[in-house]
């Protein structure tokens, strides 16, 4: 009697759980988030971005923000807001932009910044998505005639201060038993001027800054890129504060609604004509015609959608700042997993 007892009470608890799971699911996604809360308030995003670096963010001739992270927040905001101009974009500098997220002066940091464990435990901050791979690259003056990153013993190298690229060139620099001095700046704007001047013999940071770096030298064919980088793959993507679980939630989807817009085809041009004739179980859920997924992120079910015909998928705005129509530097590791790349999604089920 109470062998069968055991096993109708736990075929009970089971069916308790199969019967519960969609509120449970719905529990979840009502936990109140403070930093969502409070945007809708202000009804404005404050993303804090970089100071001014081609490629991921810089203020163009006429003062409008332009780049790979500008486009991120800007989704963000179209997300929750249901605008893409509803953003304040701060300018932070490698030296004090998690302390700025820290304090609360910021809702999300978007600052082609390294995602880290010490970032992520010591500092406390979450790193809900990564939007960019790469690895610490070197560019240096074809006159110093050198063929390989070795080949710099001696030389002085411009690095902006407060970053890992410091710690990578000085496990580099015991490892190989050579001496890769360092001119440390705030600004990388500051440290491009520096290495145009003859301040120093190169610049190094992700691939990405390196290409955007090059691309302000007054001649930027004296430059070239060593073939080698160091510090092993480096993440680069957001950071929120740890503790507003449907905050980092949100910030993460959003980036995963620009991948799955690039996987299924879906562009700024065709969104609508899809939307309107589609019948793909996964693209109706996608654009927001089936599954009310936008209500588990605490937005409205057209919020993909939006990001799609606002911003674009994440192929086009790739291409926009950092590929053929920027500064002409391939996808690599940021195309579509399908196509030898890093990014993809979850299953959007």
């Amino acid at each position: 009697m109470s062998r069968t007892f055991a096993v109708l009470a736990a075929l009970g608890l089971a069916l308790g759980f199969a019967a519960g799971g969609a509120s449970g699911a719905h529990a979840q996604a009502e936990l109140k988030s403070p930093t969502m809360e409070a945007i809708k308030k202000r009804d404005q995003l404050i993303c804090g971005v970089d100071t001014g670096i081609p490629g991921y963010a810089y203020q163009d001739s006429k003062g409008e923000w332009q780049g790979l992270d500008i486009a991120y927040c800007r989704a963000i905001a179209d997300a929750l807001l249901g605008s893409p101009t509803k953003v304040k974009f701060v300018g932070t500098t490698s030296k004090v932009r998690f302390s700025v997220l820290q304090s609360g002066e910021i809702d999300v940091l978007l600052r082609d910044s390294e995602q880290t464990f010490i970032r992520n435990t010591q500092l406390g901050l979450d790193e809900p998505a990564t939007n960019f791979y790469t690895a610490q690259t070197f560019m240096v003056r074809r006159s110093l005639g050198v063929a390989h990153t070795k080949d710099l013993n001696g030389a002085t190298i411009c690095v902006l201060t407060g970053t890992t690229l410091e710690t990578n060139i000085a496990d580099y620099n015991r490892i190989n038993n050579i001496k890769i001095n360092t001119l440390l700046f705030d600004k990388p704007e500051e440290a491009f001027a520096a290495a145009d001047a003859g301040r120093c013999d190169g610049y190094t940071d992700d691939g990405g800054s390196v290409a955007a770096a090059r691309s302000t030298m007054k001649k930027p064919g004296d430059w070239m890129f060593l073939p080698e980088t160091i510090g092993g793959l480096q993440p680069l993507g957001s950071f929120t504060r740890l503790g507003d679980q449907g905050w980092s939630r949100l910030v993460k989807w959003v980036h995963y609604a620009m991948v799955e817009g690039e996987i299924l085809g879906v562009t700024r041009e065709n969104v609508d004509q899809i939307k309107g004739s589609t019948k793909d179980p996964e693209m109706r859920r996608y654009l927001g015609l089936d599954g009310g997924f936008g209500k588990l992120l605490g937005v409205d079910d057209g919020w993909a959608y939006r990001i799609a015909k606002d911003i674009g998928n994440y192929g086009e705005v790739y291409d926009a700042t950092f590929g053929s129509k920027g500064l002409g530097l391939p996808p690599g590791m940021n195309a579509l997993y399908s196509k030898g790349g890093l990014m993809t999604t979850p299953s959007w089920k």
